[in-house]
């Protein structure tokens, strides 16, 4: 495998030293995902608040400016990404895809759930970063490929926060006077925003989910160890969503899903403990933290996709 380190004289520890330069690209490149999302989101709710005169005070939560936030996001959810390995991260992509097919045919043909699409942030990092993995596994000059993309990301993620700025600042003045052309289009268009990041999140998981497969089979020397853990897996996971489908039709709110959160990770663990290694564990933990902390970073949005 040739990488940016291939290009200089072997030194001790200099493999490990790229391996991490690697994984921290990978994990930026999956935070900035994640705030990619946000921001779209942030945008759409901020709109359709805007256009209801009883959610004023939603409207007011969500454009409060907390400039220093957002960097720190990144920074901790990329940290975060970077230490979870793969093995962990490819268990929680396919067991968001799994909850998220179950809640899409809850809701019916042709309806979609703001909640959902933030729920699926540490997911979305998760499978962005299984992603990269897999389509850049033996690839010449695997580093500079990853620079390239997180710099990629890191501007789209720069422009989509500028982007939601601009809107909680400027979009009901801009929108009534016809001044900005970014905000007409918002003010015909906005509305189509579920249905943008619908699309690109349905493409990336299909994508993450064929590189979760294939770097969880990888480390199977045979069919038999593949079935002993494909199967305590998938019963698992099957029995975590009818829970998690009985306790949505029963309450909702921050502490249901946190709640969630907890059950989730708490049967990963168990799972892992029997079928796993004492690293995966330990990622456990860290993926229980990303899971928690991007819930708390987008604690007003989740509130007013409840009050929708």
């Amino acid at each position: 495998m040739f990488s940016l380190g291939s290009w200089l004289p072997a030194l001790p520890g200099l493999g490990w030293g790229w391996a991490l330069l690697d994984a921290l690209l990978q994990g930026l490149v999956g935070a900035c995902a994640v705030s990619v999302l946000c921001s779209l989101l942030k945008v759409y709710l901020y709109i359709q608040c805007v256009n209801n005169p009883e959610r004023q005070a939603e409207k007011e939560a969500i454009a409060a400016q907390r400039p220093l936030l957002e960097p720190l996001h990144v920074l901790v959810l990329t940290a975060v990404l970077a230490l979870v390995g793969s093995r962990v991260a490819a268990l929680v992509v396919l067991e968001f895809s799994l909850r998220a097919v179950s809640t899409i045919l809850s809701l019916g043909k042709g309806a979609h759930s703001s909640q959902l699409y933030l729920l699926c942030q540490y997911s979305l990092g998760c499978g962005v970063s299984c992603g990269l993995s897999f389509l850049l596994e033996g690839a010449p000059h695997r580093s500079w490929n990853l620079a390239l993309a997180a710099g990629l990301a890191g501007l789209l993620a720069l422009h989509a926060r500028r982007l939601a700025r601009h809107v909680c600042t400027l979009y009901e003045l801009h929108s009534r006077a016809r001044y900005c052309g970014v905000c007409i289009l918002l003010l015909a268009a906005g509305h189509g925003i579920p249905r943008l990041l619908r699309n690109a999140l349905a493409l990336t998981f299909t994508v993450a989910d064929l590189a979760a497969v294939e770097l969880i089979n990888r480390d199977f020397l045979s069919t038999g160890e593949a079935v002993r853990f494909w199967t305590p897996l998938t019963i698992c996971y099957t029995l975590l969503v009818v829970y998690m489908q009985e306790e949505s039709r029963q309450s909702t709110g921050r502490g249901l899903v946190l709640r969630t959160v907890v059950v989730r990770m708490g049967g990963l663990f168990i799972l892992l403990l029997t079928v796993g290694r004492w690293t995966d564990i330990l990622h456990v933990f860290v993926s229980l933290l990303g899971e928690l902390w991007c819930l708390l970073r987008s604690g007003v949005l989740l509130e007013s996709c409840w009050k929708q």
